[in-house]
C-alpha cells in the first residue's frame, strides 16, 4: 500500500488519541471530513491500522518487568502462551538477548505483583527468572 505523509499524519494523531473524530481530524490537515474517513478507511482495509484500543489508566497500580530464561528443550511461543493467560499479565515479548522473554505485569499492589511472579515461575519451561519493578513511567 501506498502510504504519504498525509497518512502518518492521521495514523500520528490517531496514536495519541483513537477516538479523535474525523471532522477535527480534517480540522488540524486541512482534509475534509470524507476525506479523513476515506483514508482511515484504507489503512484499514490494507492492515496499517490493526484495531482502534482503550488504553485504561492504572492509578495507584505498580508494574513490574520479568525476564524469563526458557529450557532449551522447550518451546518458547508455549511457554509465551500460557504467559498470557496468568492474572496480572498485561504484555508478554519473545526477545533475543540473555532472556527469551519478558513480560509486562500490573497489579494494584506488591503482594499482588508477587503472587503473579510466584504462578509464572511454576509454568513448565520457565528456568530462571529477573523482576525489576518500574517505579515511574515517564512520557
Amino acid at each position: 500500500m501506498y502510504k504519504d505523509k498525509t497518512d502518518d499524519e492521521i495514523l500520528k494523531i490517531l496514536k495519541e488519541d483513537s477516538r479523535e473524530s474525523f471532522v477535527d481530524i480534517g480540522k488540524k490537515l486541512k482534509l475534509s471530513e470524507s476525506a479523513v474517513r476515506r483514508r482511515v478507511k484504507n489503512l484499514i482495509d490494507n492492515k496499517v491500522i490493526k484495531k482502534f484500543t482503550v488504553e485504561m489508566g492504572e492509578q495507584n497500580s505498580t508494574k513490574a518487568i520479568v525476564l524469563i530464561s526458557v529450557e532449551s528443550s522447550m518451546d518458547t511461543s508455549k511457554v509465551s502462551a500460557k504467559l498470557t493467560s496468568l492474572e496480572g499479565v498485561k504484555t508478554v515479548y519473545e526477545i533475543t538477548g540473555q532472556y527469551d522473554i519478558a513480560v509486562i505485569i500490573s497489579a494494584p499492589n506488591i503482594t499482588e505483583i508477587n503472587g503473579s511472579i510466584d504462578a509464572l515461575r511454576k509454568i513448565p519451561g520457565v528456568s530462571d527468572t529477573n523482576t525489576v519493578i518500574i517505579l515511574r513511567e515517564v512520557t
